[in-house]
């Protein structure tokens, strides 16, 4: 996957700008950043050739969304979803490119209480995060139509991880989703989990 120098260079304003420059590093960290070009990679198999409307739950600082762009992905809207505040300026500089354009909009919301319809792809690399109830809301609130990727891991050592599973088949059982794929990446602290799929309805 090539980059567009320009999207970098929003990547560097976005830390250079940042109250705590170190804390929006961790989103470029390599293992987040290739977990998201693995994200990427594979999605493309399981989507249709047409503009799409993509939401990220969970998004972070907004590289997904970059990366998503710099994909083969038709992606026509990417909004982006975190529950912290401080990452919607973040991800929007990181996308301004696509801010520009219209393409892209970072919300503030808890991932709970949005309904997006019209949602062709919902991403939630976040689900180690929330608990159970608060997933199986959350998935309850998207489109039956829609393309559902997913992704944890087994890293139990952050207080924040609240939901990790101790591997691939048991984050299946947890999703509650017919998966189409299911992948593990062994990074060296844990192994990461995808799952591409449809809800089951």
């Amino acid at each position: 996957m090539k980059v567009n120098i320009q999207d970098v260079l929003f990547w560097m304003d976005a830390i250079r700008d940042s109250d705590d420059r170190y804390r929006t590093l961790e989103s470029f960290w390599k293992g987040q950043v290739n977990s998201k070009v693995w994200l990427a990679e594979n999605l493309i198999g399981f989507v249709p050739v047409r503009p799409l409307n993509i939401v990220i739950y969970g998004g972070w600082n907004g590289v997904l969304a970059s990366i998503l762009f710099n994909s083969n992905i038709a992606a026509q809207h990417i909004t982006s979803v975190d529950i912290d505040p401080v990452c919607e300026d973040i991800a929007n500089t990181v996308n301004r490119r696509y801010v520009d354009q219209s393409k892209f909009t970072a919300i503030t919301a808890d991932m709970t209480t949005v309904i997006d319809e019209s949602a062709d792809v919902v991403i939630n690399t976040s689900c180690e995060h929330i608990t159970q109830e608060q997933y199986d809301k959350w998935l309850n609130n998207q489109p039956n139509n829609a393309t559902i990727v997913l992704q944890s891991n087994n890293y139990f050592n952050l207080d924040e991880h609240i939901r990790c599973s101790t591997d691939l088949e048991d984050f299946v059982c947890m999703s509650n989703i017919n998966p189409y794929l299911r992948k593990t990446l062994e990074t060296l602290k844990y192994d990461r989990y995808m799952l591409i799929g449809k809800k089951n309805v």
